[in-house]
């Protein structure tokens, strides 16, 4: 490349940017052409030297489309203007405050409630006095309950009449106020009470007087269910009371005197006022002997749980009848205060029959 030909180039390009970039720019342009690449650095100091080049800054033309005659070269030659500045720190800046101060009524960072308020509808003191509300009546709910509860209880457990869970099942039982709170009123039987059994019932004795559980009262009874045909177990049943009744009156003659054993026929059918005079001869002189009408029998042997089925029949009609084999223990006012099964000894009834008749509660 000719010193001539660079200056041509560089005297063209040098007012349109600064000397040094248009410099290289035009040798590594003019060298490129010609496969030259030697001396670069000695043709830029001569041409500093002998055209020292002033910058000034040159109007720019914001124009739609190039001047007529000007080539694509000079048009991609000519500066590009600079983007337009943008501040992307502050953007950014701005960007990472609305993240972060969501929700507080300030978007944009400033630090200011611009017209927002930095607190909602829910605060921690009213949610704080909400659940004391809600507390308070839950507590009046249960002590207002619990109250009528025991007004309630009262007046239905302390009555004459008495209250059971289950009236088919338990007896009734009285209550009693403690300091722990309504307790039925304590009894031999403990604290799973006594089981339903017995009630009102009418029959007739051996002189065919009408006689009711109302008969009774203010004495403890020995009841037992059977009829006069019975070949073994009645028979044995029967002499066990007697020796209970024998027992009592020699070690403990002011209880034997409140007791009554009771027989009761399960086959009226058969066992009249005559058969039952004839069968009550042969035990203890205390028994007092029942009877009645089919209906009335089988109501009362209802009442007191008592299973009884004929069972070998023969053909000249004679039976049995397998019945349940219990003695039941009534206190002064008819309640059932206890029960004997067949397997206790006479000791073993005496034992209990005293119990029961001495137990005192403690509350």
């Amino acid at each position: 490349i000719s010193l001539s030909t660079f200056n041509h180039f560089y005297r063209i390009s040098a007012p349109t940017s600064s000397p040094h970039t248009t410099m290289n720019s035009m040798i590594r342009i003019a060298t490129g052409r010609r496969g030259l690449v030697r001396n670069v650095g000695v043709i830029t100091r001569q041409c500093e030297s002998s055209h020292p080049i002033q910058a000034t800054p040159a109007p720019r033309l914001l124009l739609k489309h190039p001047p007529i005659g000007t080539s694509a070269r000079a048009n991609s030659s000519a500066p590009t203007p600079p983007p337009p500045t943008t501040n992307t720190g502050a953007a950014s800046m701005s960007l990472k405050n609305a993240k972060t101060t969501a929700g507080t009524g300030d978007p944009e960072g400033l630090g200011g409630n611009a017209g927002f308020s930095t607190k909602g509808p829910v605060t921690w003191p009213a949610l704080g006095l909400v659940a004391i509300a809600a507390a308070s009546a839950v507590a009046y709910y249960k002590i207002e309950r619990e109250r009528r509860l025991e007004n309630a209880m009262g007046k239905i457990v302390s009555s004459e009449s008495g209250w059971s869970p289950n009236p088919e099942l338990l007896a009734r039982r009285q209550y009693v106020r403690t300091k722990w709170g309504w307790f039925p009123k304590e009894d031999a039987f403990g604290g799973a009470g006594k089981p339903a059994i017995g009630g009102p019932w009418s029959l007739v004795d051996l002189d065919g007087n009408l006689v009711t559980n109302k008969s009774f009262e203010g004495k403890w009874t020995l009841l037992y269910f059977g009829f006069a045909r019975c070949p073994d177990i009645c028979p044995s049943e029967m002499v066990k009371v007697g020796k209970v009744m024998d027992t009592l009156k020699k070690e403990h003659p002011e209880l034997h005197k409140n007791i009554q054993p009771i027989f009761v026929s399960i086959d009226p059918a058969r066992d009249s006022l005559k058969a039952l005079r004839d069968y009550a001869t042969d035990f203890h002189p205390d028994y007092v002997f029942l009877t009645g009408a089919p209906q009335q029998v089988q109501a009362m042997a209802k009442k007191y749980r008592v299973y009884m089925s004929k069972a070998d029949e023969t053909d000249d009609g004679d039976y049995l009848v397998d019945h349940s084999i219990v003695i039941y223990f009534h206190d002064e006012t008819g309640d059932i205060a206890d029960c004997f099964t067949q397997s206790m000894r006479p000791s073993d009834v005496v034992e209990k029959v005293v119990e029961r008749m001495t137990f005192v509660p403690t509350y």
